[in-house]
């Protein structure tokens, strides 16, 4: 079988058309389902720019279309996996929306640090939505289920189950994905005490693990004082 996408006879007018080379600037030619072309002036080699990967999370057949891209376009479908599992995240919760919202929040403020720290955004938010999914703190079983059935990468799965794994162990500071998912923990945590009526006052400059992090819960203060 072939990708919806790929067979010509749904195609509309508009489906070849011809973008300009990053490197030199010349006219490169594009078929919509092309991923990746090398101009011929340059030889330089650039993904599809009008190409939209977001249905590779999903698609049974994504690997026909993304078997030869290059390494941050692989990266960009782990980025969208997160949009699939945060929905079997709230379908594993259901109606526990005291779970879906501290999952969601630890997700929000873990995807800001992460982005300002320099990260692996991808690990991270996998495993900021999938972290409480156990039957108890460190049981990955569900959250390998769950990225086993979205069809994740072995080398993502792997990744997320041994940091949900450590989170649990509390493990000095060090890893990046560790100290980012933690400072988002220590946020969330703040947040559920400032609605609890306690002093809205970020822990001691030294218990977090990084810059972003204890720059965020300041922001966080600031506000509810």
């Amino acid at each position: 079988m072939k990708c919806p996408g790929q067979d010509t006879q749904y195609w509309k007018p508009g489906a070849i058309y011809e973008v300009k080379c990053p490197a030199c600037g010349h006219n490169v030619e594009f078929f919509k389902d092309d991923t990746i072309r090398r101009c011929g002036h340059c030889g330089h080699r650039f993904v599809n720019p009008r190409m939209d990967f977001g249905c590779a999370a999903y698609c049974p057949f994504a690997e026909q279309c993304l078997g030869n891209l290059p390494p941050e376009a692989l990266a960009e479908r782990e980025n969208l996996l997160k949009d699939r599992v945060a929905v079997e995240v709230k379908r594993l919760f259901k109606t526990d929306f005291a779970r879906i919202g501290r999952t969601t929040r630890l997700a929000r403020h873990a995807e800001r640090i992460a982005k300002e720290e320099g990260g692996n955004l991808p690990v991270v938010l996998v495993t900021a939505y999938l972290n409480e999914t156990g039957q108890a703190p460190g049981d990955a079983s569900k959250a390998r289920e769950i990225l086993e059935r979205l069809g994740a990468r072995e080398k993502l799965v792997t990744a997320v189950c041994e940091t949900i794994e450590a989170l649990a162990d509390h493990k000095p500071q060090g890893d990046a994905t560790l100290d980012i998912l933690r400072d988002a923990q220590r946020i969330v945590a703040l947040e559920a005490a400032q609605r609890d009526g306690t002093p809205a006052l970020p822990p001691d400059v030294d218990a977090w693990a990084t810059v972003a992090g204890r720059r965020l819960a300041e922001e966080i203060s600031a506000k509810s004082a």
